[in-house]
């Protein structure tokens, strides 16, 4: 299960740090792409192929560097081989612009490559501009773990910069000095990365028995769905019970979901619907059932991850549950940050043009982005009452449609960028 230092109470009481920018160089199909004015929710949408999953995986990696290490999530990959565009010869660029609040925009650069089948971090680097007409401060600079780090909890050129050598150069610099205390701002980026939620949520692993006992967050796949559910009826029973209110609301019959105590020490998972007196075991209820349940469960967490990454929410659903539970999203967006790739046209009729980011292939090949908001005609549509996931059936994007995307966008969607 993934692991959250923050309690509920310092959840209550500070507002996450927002991602605001995203730049990928040199990851697999995206060989140059970038995120500008990142929202709450932001929504994925492409032909299969276009580097949805490539952006999601960027999210993914970056967290496993900080959770397990940078050589690990590196082998996972395939390595450079596989994980580095075709042809590249730079390294992988992974740089956020995020902001925590009441502090200034902060820039985390991260760049690696390979060296005799290693990994290693060439460069890492966080900076700032502390006021509005100020140069741009590096606070923590490494190159292939040596470098150093300026403590504070606003650190700039009057505070004392302390050189600190890792003990290799395939550790990531801010998860190593994110530690210590002497530095909070790489300390909460720290805290920020390694509380992010990468899901690769599974109906299969939801409907197994795991040991009984509590527990706090639903893990990446949902194993521990039961756990949570047992949890959530011992510390914060209106919490559950206004889960099961938005289960009945969407599923129906469906009245509510057990978490029961076997003698064997297992949690076994069962769901009462109505009007049948015994519930059904979680391993014969429907795959849609326990998807939209797990999904609750994750979007109202009472001490929620401050990045939630979802892929594909559509799978097993009803078309006509999705947009409500894409509404359920940018709820559960108020409290931290969402991006989820989707195909689905009736999620994204939930949704504003600045929320949905069209992806595309090039020419070349390689991962274009557009923002729905910056196609021509999509926001005249919008105020005429139009729907963002009618207007792409019906071919008013231009970009990011598989029987019409050959390579580029066309006319009709130029504009603005």
């Amino acid at each position: 299960m993934q692991k959250r230092k923050r309690s509920a109470t310092l959840v209550a009481e500070r507002k996450p740090a927002r991602i605001k920018y995203l730049r990928v160089q040199n990851y697999r199909a995206l060989r140059d792409v970038e995120f500008k004015e990142l929202k709450p929710l932001t929504v994925l949408l492409g032909p299969n192929g276009s580097g949805k999953s490539t952006v999601f995986d960027v999210f993914a990696f970056l967290s496993e560097c900080f959770e397990s290490g940078l050589r690990r999530a590196w082998d996972r990959r395939g390595r450079a081989k596989e994980l580095k565009t075709r042809g590249a010869t730079e390294p992988i660029v992974i740089e956020i612009k995020y902001q925590e609040p009441d502090f200034p925009l902060i820039t985390y650069h991260l760049a690696v490559d390979e060296r005799k089948g290693s990994p290693i971090v060439v460069e890492e680097w966080l900076q700032w501009r502390r006021g509005s007409r100020g140069r741009p401060f590096r606070f923590l600079d490494y190159k292939e773990g040596i470098g150093s780090a300026v403590s504070g909890t606003k650190p700039g050129a009057e505070e004392k910069r302390v050189e600190t050598a890792l003990k290799s150069p395939d550790f990531v610099a801010v998860n190593a000095l994110g530690q210590f205390a002497e530095h909070p701002r790489v300390a909460t980026l720290r805290e920020f990365i390694t509380g992010w939620y990468v899901s690769y949520l599974s109906v299969e692993d939801t409907r197994g028995q795991p040991e009984v006992g509590p527990q706090e967050h639903l893990s990446r796949t949902g194993d521990n769905l039961a756990n949570v559910i047992q949890f959530l009826a011992e510390q914060h029973p209106d919490r559950l019970e206004s889960i099961f209110e938005e289960l009945r609301s969407k599923v129906p019959r469906v009245e509510r979901v057990l978490a029961e105590a076997m003698p064997d020490g297992r949690l076994l998972l069962a769901i009462k619907d109505a009007p049948f007196d015994n519930p059904v075991l979680a391993r014969f209820a429907s795959d849609g059932t326990l998807k939209m349940m797990a999904y609750l469960v994750l979007l109202h967490d009472p001490s929620p991850p401050p990045f939630i990454g979802v892929e594909e929410p559509e799978n097993f659903l009803h078309p006509r549950l999705l947009q409500g539970l894409a509404e359920e999203c940018r709820g559960a967006a108020e409290r931290g940050q969402l991006l989820i790739t989707t195909h689905s046209p009736f999620f994204i009729n939930a949704l504003r043009p600045e929320e949905l980011r069209v992806l595309y292939r090039d020419e070349e090949g390689y991962t274009r982005a557009r923002m729905a908001s910056e196609i021509r005609g999509v926001p005249e549509f919008m105020r005429e009452g139009a729907l963002l996931g009618h207007l792409w059936l019906e071919g008013h994007f231009g970009v990011g449609d598989p029987l019409v995307d050959r390579g580029g966008p066309s006319r009709q969607s130029e504009g603005g960028s």
